[in-house]
């Protein structure tokens, strides 16, 4: 039976290929709510859960395309200092937000800073990597 349309809660461990753990409901000791199949996550994890059954637990391994998709260069960007108010206070490695196009906000991250510029990326810090989760289904609702 699918989750297609359906709120779903579970709980998962996102690692990287190395083991590295970057996230985990367990750790916030809070399930994930999300409907499923409606583009709330990424396409790969809503896969994933579309076709499970409460109590079961998956691992799947999603490559950079089913994730976060690839690295951009032409999402990394060079401005003047002057160009963006408050740069000039930024520190390389730091996530600042700017706002898109219908104002929402949205990170990115300083890569690069010097006396006249900084560069920008506004990559999602997971995008050309590939991801492996364990994910266990817990509830479903109609």
């Amino acid at each position: 039976m699918s989750n297609e349309g359906k709120k779903v809660k579970v709980h998962y461990t996102g690692t990287l290929d190395d083991g590295t753990k970057f996230d985990s409901s367990y750790d916030r000791n809070q399930p994930l709510e999300f409907q499923c199949m409606a583009g709330q996550m990424i396409p790969g994890f809503d896969a994933a859960v579309r076709d499970m059954e409460v109590g079961q637990t998956v691992n799947v391994h999603l490559e950079p395309k089913d994730a976060y998709g690839e690295r951009d260069e032409a999402n990394v960007r060079t401005f003047p200092l002057e160009a963006l108010p408050g740069a000039e206070n930024c520190k390389e490695g730091q996530t600042v937000y700017l706002a898109g196009p219908g104002g929402q906000p949205f990170p990115v991250k300083v890569s690069a800073k010097d006396e006249t510029t900084i560069t920008l990326d506004a990559n999602h810090e997971l995008a050309g990597k590939a991801l492996n989760f364990e994910i266990t289904l817990l509830e479903v609702e109609a």
